[in-house]
């Protein structure tokens, strides 16, 4: 996708998504540093309410997520706006959360972290600090829509060391940078 009157590329969006538990922050770390992107926390933008539910055990509904998403994407239309490329941590569960980042001006790369669920489930019951508890894991995988004939979707495997997931998401950003 190029800028008929310019020549140039809009910037980049990579989102890292999937279930909690299977990376994304330590991901779009990572790309952040990496690429040097401009990085976006999903969680800093739910509302208090939505990390007290959450915290409590009880999934969120779409109704509660979208102020959230509305957020999440004023930010980034800010963002674009500066020209600025982002790679940002974030669910992305339902394919019509993806659409709407989709619609934002960006070039868009979803990196799915995708795994067993028992490596997931380990890995969110190892962390500390975190709001989420293991136990919506289950809810997480339900409300969950795999991007079946979505292009601009790579799949990232979780199963391996830290290290390897992150080349495995840097190859996939490089081949986007190369590739629109």
């Amino acid at each position: 996708m190029v800028n008929d009157q310019t020549g140039e590329h809009p910037p980049l969006l990579v989102i890292c998504c999937g279930v909690s538990g299977s990376g994304k922050s330590t991901v779009a770390r990572h790309l952040a540093a990496r690429f040097h992107l401009h990085f976006v926390e999903g969680d800093d933008f739910h509302p208090p309410e939505n990390r007290a539910r959450m915290a409590a055990g009880k999934p969120l509904t779409d109704a509660m997520r979208e102020p959230w998403i509305a957020a999440l994407c004023t930010h980034l239309a800010d963002q674009r706006s500066l020209g600025s490329s982002c790679v940002m941590a974030n669910s992305a569960l339902r394919r019509a959360y993806r659409e709407r980042y989709r619609k934002l001006g960006f070039r868009t790369l979803f990196l799915l972290l995708d795994g067993p669920p028992g490596v997931i489930r380990e890995r969110m019951a190892a962390r500390r600090g975190h709001y989420m508890p293991p136990a919506l894991l289950d809810s997480q995988y339900a409300a969950l829509e795999p991007p079946v004939g979505e292009e601009d979707v790579v799949a990232v495997d979780v199963a391996g060391s830290k290290s390897a997931m992150c080349a495995a998401a840097e190859a996939a950003v490089r081949e986007r940078q190369y590739r629109s």
